[in-house]
């Protein structure tokens, strides 16, 4: 196993109804890599998964949204589920948040509805993306290009549709964040 993320800090966006393989899968992947994880939520305390409409387990909260620095972070993953991204969409703070990754280049990795996230913060357009089919029109309205497709990597941006992408988009996400081309194509422009 290589650790090739070893010094990065990613931060999971989360809150209430997040689609739980979609925040612990990726955050294994991470951490496996050597990376250092923070599940970053609007409250403290622990927020709950889902397993599609199902309850799922209670996760603990590493650094509430008002208190977080997105300057700290190489990297942020956005998972999905329907109540999260809705929730997080509303919420400014968390849109101001992952809106920064985009304005500093940093790399984003987002699955099922999370782009909605992203949609909010007005960062999807000319963007080749792919996510829950659900939101196709949405991403279409926003300016991205979409298409059914397991993982994309758009400047920076990885995306992908549902859990049964989980294997591929891990591992994109995870040579993305590796590898920071985004980051060097920011420093060469």
């Amino acid at each position: 196993m290589t650790r090739q993320l070893t010094g990065k800090r990613v931060a999971i966006l989360a809150t209430d109804g997040v689609e739980q393989m979609e925040l612990t899968e990726p955050m294994k992947a991470l951490r496996n890599a050597g990376a250092a994880v923070d599940v970053v939520a609007p409250h403290g305390g622990q927020i709950e998964g889902v397993n599609h409409h199902e309850k799922g387990d209670k996760m603990e909260v590493d650094c509430v949204l008002a208190s977080a620095r997105p300057a700290s972070y190489d990297a942020i993953v956005l998972p999905g589920g329907v109540a999260n991204p809705d929730a997080l969409r509303m919420n400014e703070d968390a849109v101001a948040f992952a809106r920064h990754f985009h304005d500093t280049k940093k790399p984003i990795a987002v699955i099922c509805h999370g782009p909605w996230t992203l949609i909010e913060a007005g960062i999807v357009k000319g963007r080749e993306m792919t996510s829950w089919p659900s939101l196709k029109t949405d991403l279409i309205n926003a300016g991205a290009r979409w298409v059914d497709r397991e993982v994309v990597v758009d400047e920076g941006i990885v995306s992908s549709r549902k859990p049964d992408d989980l294997p591929a988009f891990c591992k994109k996400m995870v040579e993305e964040f590796a590898e920071g081309r985004h980051q060097q194509r920011h420093a060469a422009e």
